[in-house]
């Protein structure tokens, strides 16, 4: 069993509390919060101890799950680090590249574990929809979400648009070409929304659109191959394949038959794979744990993290260029 502690209890630190507390490979020692409200209302309704100090913390553990403001994850890894603990830090990694290339490098010399919170690589409908994605030639994905204060510290493209350039990452090998992007600051004073087009070097194409303003949620990607369409809906936990053949099975109830302009029949067929309903915080908590115990690369690694960071700022560079254009 590995002691592990939590810095962060706001939102999304009550939910990483709430899940240790499920999973029995791990004693929860306690969690660090500066807001001292905070810290008493959480001690009291989880029974979880409140630390006193960041540092009282990570004496006190193996792991430490940092579930801070992106701009303190530098700060508390770095110490964790530094006292050779395990750490388990929620995306983005850090604030900037040159925080993840320090923090690359303590990790090195910890000889510890490192994991980062990319949760959709977790999600049930992406775990689902996996093994159908072979040699993607064109990806698109929006991730739109309702205003929420909670966020808007950093670019949407380090709130939201982290998630999708990690999964894009995790099925496009190769290096990245070209990057065109726009964006617009509306009610923060960083950009609100933004749009990016992303050209790999093996020719596939992905078009990202992030926005924290919009009127409805969605977390949809469309992946398109040769002779295959898939889709995964990451908020609603659905995937579904579309293929199409080129011999048609009239007695396959989930298909279609069409026929082209050079009189040429294909059957398209439809299939919804099972979806597994598993909490995917919780999942990855404890494929943290197995990479601790086995010693395994986690499945989302530093340098998985470092590479979403850093396409993330060519993005943001990319935007600003954009913005720059325009007023010029």
């Amino acid at each position: 069993m590995l002691k592990i502690g939590v810095l962060g209890a706001g939102h999304l630190g009550k939910i990483h509390l709430n899940c240790i507390k499920q999973i029995e490979q791990y004693e929860l020692v306690g969690f660090y919060d500066p807001a001292e409200e905070t810290a008493r209302q959480v001690e009291a309704e989880m029974k979880v101890k409140s630390f006193d100090s960041v540092g009282a913390l990570i004496d006190a553990v193996d792991v430490v799950d940092i579930v801070t403001p992106t701009i303190r994850h530098f700060e508390c890894a770095s110490k964790a680090l530094q006292k050779r603990k395990h750490v388990f830090i929620e995306k983005p990694i850090v604030a900037t590249p040159d925080e993840a290339n320090a923090l690359k490098k303590l990790a090195d010399e910890a000889g510890v574990k490192v994991q980062v919170g990319h949760v959709e690589r977790f999600n049930p409908a992406f775990i689902a929809a996996e093994p159908f994605i072979g040699e993607p030639l064109f990806i698109e994905a929006h991730r739109l979400a309702q205003f929420n204060p909670r966020g808007t510290d950093v670019p949407v493209v380090l709130d939201l648009m982290v998630h999708d350039l990690d999964i894009l990452l995790t099925i496009v090998k190769s290096p990245i070409a070209h990057i065109s992007a726009s964006g617009v600051s509306v009610v923060s004073p960083t950009p609100d929304i933004a749009n990016v087009r992303i050209e790999f070097e093996n020719g596939v194409v992905a078009n990202l659109t992030a926005s924290r303003l919009s009127m409805k949620n969605m977390r949809k990607t469309r992946i398109f191959q040769q002779d295959a369409y898939i889709t995964v809906d990451f908020l609603d936990k659905k995937a579904e394949i579309f293929r199409i053949k080129d011999e048609v099975d009239e007695s396959n109830p989930l298909s279609t038959t069409i026929t082209l302009a050079d009189g040429t029949e294909k059957q398209i067929t439809f299939e919804m794979p099972e979806i597994k309903q598993i909490n995917a915080i919780k999942t990855e908590l404890e494929s943290f744990y197995g990479a601790i115990v086995h010693n395994t690369v986690p499945t989302v690694s530093i340098d998985d993290g470092i590479n979403v960071l850093k396409l993330a700022y060519r993005i943001l560079d990319a935007v600003q260029a954009s913005i720059e254009k325009v007023r010029k």
